[in-house]
């Protein structure tokens, strides 16, 4: 059995920046941030106020947590971003998805709209890729990203995929199962290149 990840200091979220979502959803992301900040994971996100991201980070800051959050200039109004916590402002999308990237040892994904879908899509194409090894585990909520989770399967049956591509991610429907999710999935590779260095 391989070993299990045990270096987790700083945990990534990608989510909706949705006000006008099911609260459930709002309440879930709340919940996560204050699980983070128990556990001495710091959280790395958006930058937002608003939606999903704002819900976890301010949870999370208000739980005595370590934040930090990432926002290109052109969100800063529009994303309310949340100035409470630790924000690096960057120029554009790409260098704020890139130094998530970099500043995490894992990624969560909450419930999001298509930002987030191409954030996920994105990431996982890294992982296929060989890119990185960090864990990823979806919050799915009465299956709320089931629908991708069938769209990828499609795709391996159509064997554009390998079937190993299944195994790169993890989804549970509780809040509570997500970290220990994330520190039971396989062991990153040391010999793993950087992002920086490959894209």
């Amino acid at each position: 059995m391989a070993p299990s990840f045990s270096h987790l200091d700083s945990v990534c979220v990608f989510c909706g920046s949705s006000d006008a979502t099911d609260p459930a959803f709002l309440s879930a992301a709340g919940e996560f941030g204050a699980a983070l900040a128990s556990e001495g994971l710091r959280l790395v996100y958006g930058g937002g106020g608003v939606g999903l991201m704002g819900a976890c980070a301010r949870a999370a800051h208000e739980a005595g947590g370590e934040v930090l959050g990432i926002i290109p200039e052109f969100l800063v109004s529009r994303e309310r971003a949340y100035d409470a916590v630790e924000t690096v402002v960057v120029g554009n999308m790409h260098e704020r998805k890139m130094m998530m990237y970099e500043r995490s040892d894992a990624f969560v994904i909450l419930p999001g709209g298509v930002g987030t879908l191409e954030e996920v899509v994105e990431l996982l194409s890294w992982r296929r890729l060989d890119l990185h090894a960090k864990p990823v585990v979806f919050y799915s909520p009465d299956g709320f990203w089931e629908p991708l989770f069938a769209l990828f399967r499609h795709t391996v049956e159509a064997k554009l995929t390998p079937p190993e591509f299944m195994d790169y991610w993890h989804a549970v429907s509780r809040v509570e199962d997500i970290v220990p999710a994330l520190r039971a999935m396989p062991a990153a590779s040391d010999e793993a290149p950087s992002i920086i260095d490959l894209v």
